[in-house]
């Protein structure tokens, strides 16, 4: 063994399995991954050059195993990268990613292992049904990678991968300078229509970067309820355009960050892997494996919601700009006017106050909701487990059902300037029946406000809550997965059905019985009284229009930009599908092109940033399946839920899992219901 490599990083000794992240250095990833890395290109080599017929066994299965410990190492670096990044890892990013791209490349693309697999696939009706699925997944993959491709065309498909590895890379290091190094000091002058716990949240904001007085950060949790409640119309300005200049060279990281050279070229190499592979643009290939199947159909889906969300938009506008007059600005409405107005109509209109809600919605007694509805659905049980994480407030529990343990799920909820922005759930180590087997350890990350003090409480919003919620749906899939192969395991899905069980989830949160249960007076215990309660489900969803339309709009560019031939001008393309669509200018899109990272910061939800509203359709029809079962607990429906879909992962087609759960398709109408746009 090279005595330079942390036996850590493969082989983790702490509890339940986790890594010791107090034994790890930033020094030990890099003969780490060299290692890792070279012995996953020699098993897959043996798999290859293997002279015996090619069957499930040394084939299909010993793929499954070939970079285990790689895996592994770049699980504990990617989740480290993401949640405590620094100069050091960052360079580590860019010194992984083309490496990781050719090795995906000479593995995805290599003549041997397609034959090898081709044939294996040929007699797969013969196979376990999960084992069948595996072939047919792996074989479509390797064809969709290039493998069948000529020697020249399969050369040019590697140099695409690992250009676009290093592009997407440097995307999300530039989004992230511009997050961590922007702040905006507050004068103690121009603090009107801040409550209380807002300020309390800048404090301490300021006070974690060694600063006085009071700060907004880019941080959603704190800019969010900023642009709510400041008065001042100039601050609000400054830092919203502070907020939407994230990535293009003229936020806190100046021209260095800028994305949009990287957006452009990003766009015309993924046009040019479309086409290697066959296919007119970016939108027909990536389309092709999802539920979707193409890009009309998104359209359609996309165009339905449209109307009536724009519609409710416009109508908004107009009592919002009303509001405006009333203020004495003779301008138009702009983006930084749009959450304040809408804030205040909420209170008129629905007698509401977010801030008397919040000293009931702590994180502890969100997480308390989070697992009492996991453990009435599932029968699920959370027991605390002392570990050496990555930082002090990150906590990790043992997941059971009566004695067998079901997973390790771990929550890294506050945030801090070194951090990615955003939400998300990922896995350190994936379900699976290999051998021994072993059960997921899942990770949700989050990042809210932390609380004011050591020891006191941390106070979530109304949106904070049903993130927490929606990431906890994700982990349910990995929790709940019972399946042979870690490829098709927990949320191994196609992607517009991954944020099926996510979105699904949040339905828990506004339930009357769950939030009558847990959410509680930080000081007295006290419930949330029923009125308020009642006033907080009915302002929920007072701005849906604005809510649904600044998605729309960035979903709707997002396909643009992948359909047809790949604009030279990105911005210029996004100005244009807004125009088509006369999107209102108030409501700019909910993640500008330059820091765009669900689809620039990977392949992931490129021409996919549709699926939120693809599973939306699912979801709702889903819990409607609870309702009708008159019971939202429903055990049967729940057991249904659980095995026709989380417990399966991408064992079976999308498409089959959900007719196995419902027995039909659903419509778009309990969407827009659900929405309040009907």
């Amino acid at each position: 063994m090279n005595p330079t490599t942390n036996p850590e990083l493969t082989r983790w000794s702490g509890p339940e399995g986790l890594p010791r992240f107090d034994l790890i250095a930033d020094e030990d990833f890099a003969p780490a991954f060299d290692r890792e890395l070279a012995a996953a290109l020699e098993r897959v080599e043996a798999i290859a050059a293997n002279p015996a017929p090619a069957d499930f066994a040394n084939t299909v299965a010993a793929m499954e195993t070939a970079d285990e410990g790689l895996n592994r190492m770049l699980a504990i670096f990617y989740t480290l990268a993401a949640v405590d990044s620094n100069p050091a890892r960052q360079a580590l990013q860019r010194d992984f990613a083309p490496r990781l791209a050719d090795y995906g490349s000479r593995v995805s693309m290599d003549p041997r292992l397609h034959a090898r697999v081709k044939a294996v696939a040929e007699d797969a009706d013969d196979l376990p049904p999960e084992d069948a699925r595996l072939v047919r997944l792996m074989l479509r993959d390797l064809d969709r990678a290039g493998a069948g491709l000529s020697d020249a065309a399969r050369a040019r498909m590697a140099e695409i991968r690992a250009r676009l590895a290093v592009l997407t890379t440097q995307f999300t290091q530039n989004v992230l300078t511009d997050e961590r190094d922007y702040v905006l000091p507050i004068p103690d002058d121009r603090l009107e229509g801040l409550p209380d716990w807002l300020l309390a949240s800048m404090r301490a904001a300021a006070a974690e970067r060694g600063m006085a007085g009071q700060v907004v950060t880019l941080n959603r949790s704190l800019i969010v309820p900023f642009l709510e409640h400041a008065s001042d119309r100039t601050l609000r300005e400054t830092a919203f355009r502070a907020w939407t200049l994230r990535g293009s060279g003229q936020g806190a990281g100046g021209e260095a960050s800028d994305n949009l050279p990287l957006v452009a070229e990003i766009l015309a190499l993924r046009h040019e892997r479309a086409q290697l592979l066959g296919h007119p643009d970016f939108a027909s290939w990536k389309l092709e494996t999802e539920m979707a199947g193409s890009a009309e159909r998104v359209e359609d889906l996309l165009h339905a919601v449209w109307t009536p969300a724009e519609a409710r938009a416009r109508a908004d506008a107009e009592r919002l700009t009303a509001m405006l007059r009333a203020d004495g600005v003779n301008e138009a409405l702009a983006p930084w006017d749009w959450r304040l107005y809408a804030e205040r109509l909420r209170a008129s209109d629905h007698d509401f106050d977010s801030g008397a809600v919040k000293p009931y919605l702590t994180l502890d007694a969100m997480l308390g909701s989070v697992f009492d509805v996991a453990h009435r659905l599932f029968g699920l049980s959370f027991q605390p487990v002392e570990a050496e994480l990555w930082a002090p407030e990150v906590r990790a529990w043992r997941v059971m059902r009566g004695d067998k343990l079901m997973a390790i799920f771990v929550g890294d909820f506050f945030a801090r300037p070194a951090k990615r922005s955003g939400a998300w759930c990922s896995a350190l180590q994936m379900q699976h029946k290999m051998g021994a087997g072993q059960r997921a350890i899942v990770v949700n990350v989050c990042n809210f406000t932390p609380p004011e003090a050591p020891g006191a409480p941390a106070f979530l919003s109304w949106d904070d809550a049903r993130t927490l919620f929606h990431e906890f749906g994700h982990a349910t899939h990995h929790i709940l997965s019972d399946v042979a192969w870690p490829s098709i395991s927990g949320t191994s899905v196609a992607q517009d059905f991954v944020e099926l069980p996510s979105q699904l989830y949040e339905h828990w949160l506004e339930q009357p019985q769950v939030l009558d249960a847990h959410a509680r007076h930080h000081a007295t215990g006290e419930p949330l009284p029923a009125d308020l309660r009642d006033k907080l489900l009915a302002a929920g969803r007072a701005d849906a229009g604005f809510a649904t339309v600044e998605y729309l709009e960035s979903a709707l560019v997002d396909l643009a930009f992948h359909r047809g031939a790949p604009p030279a001008d990105a911005m210029a393309r996004q100005a244009e599908v807004l125009s088509a669509l006369g999107a209102p200018a108030a409501i700019p899109m909910r993640h500008a092109t330059p820091h765009f990272a669900h689809v620039f910061a990977g392949d992931s939800y490129a021409a996919g940033y549709y699926s939120y509203m693809w599973s939306e359709v699912m979801d709702a029809d889903a819990f409607a399946a609870f309702e009708e079962a008159g019971d939202i607990f429903d055990p049967a429906t729940a057991r249904r839920l659980e095995e026709t879909i989380l417990s399966r992962g991408g064992s079976a087609p999308a498409d089959e899992l959900w007719l196995a759960f419902r027995g039909r398709m659903p419509g778009v109408e309990p969407l827009l219901k659900g929405r309040g746009l009907i």
